[in-house]
This record gives C-alpha cells, sequence and structure tokens, in this order.
C-alpha cells in the first residue's frame, strides 16, 4: 500500500503509469482495428488463403521477413506484399500491425 502511494505521489511513477497505460489502450486499439482491415471475401471458410497485403509505403525488408511468419511470400512491389498459404484464423494476427493497411484477396487466383 505504502509503494502504492509514493508511486502516485512521485513524477517518475505518474510517467511511468501512464505510459504502461497509453500502451495497453493502444493494443487494445491495434486488436480490435485489425478484423476490419481483413476483406470481407477473406472471412468466410477454412483453410488457407493466398493474399495480398496492402502498406501505406513501399515495403522493406523487416515488413518482408515480419510476412513470412504467416505464410509464404511471394512477391513485393509498389505498397503491397504477396503472402501465400495463410491460413484464415491467422489473417487478424496478420492484420494486426499498425503499418498494415489492408488485407486483400489475391488478384489473379
Amino acid at each position: 500500500m505504502r509503494l502504492w502511494q509514493s508511486i502516485r505521489q512521485s513524477t517518475q511513477g505518474r510517467i511511468v503509469f501512464a505510459g504502461i497505460l497509453l500502451y495497453a489502450v493502444w493494443q487494445i486499439y491495434l486488436g480490435v482495428m485489425a478484423p476490419s482491415k481483413v476483406a470481407e471475401s477473406l472471412r468466410e471458410g477454412k483453410g488457407k488463403v493466398n493474399v495480398q497485403v496492402v502498406l501505406p509505403f513501399t515495403p522493406d525488408r523487416f515488413h518482408v521477413m515480419a510476412m513470412q511468419q504467416f505464410g509464404r511470400v511471394s512477391g513485393a512491389e509498389e505498397t503491397w506484399i504477396e503472402v501465400r498459404g495463410v491460413k484464415r484464423d491467422d489473417l487478424s494476427v496478420l492484420a494486426r500491425p499498425f503499418w498494415v493497411k489492408r488485407i486483400e484477396p489475391l488478384k489473379g487466383d
């Protein structure tokens, strides 16, 4: 109890608490917004799908490597990355990073 009071009364303690609170709110926001980034047609069914992950910028090596956790990256151009063999259950997790704008079905499949 005394520890909580000293944290609450100190400026550093309030800053750390505010930082933790903001981080928690940011994580909740990312989790809530992720399903809305996935195209409606991809949400139905089971199995694996081929997707096009649209970014608001040209993808770097980091972004391509991050997408490889979810499937096989078959290309990256302009502002999108092609990812093949993504489990439908992983689509919300794939859409969670703030730099993912939307996830669409791969054109031509």
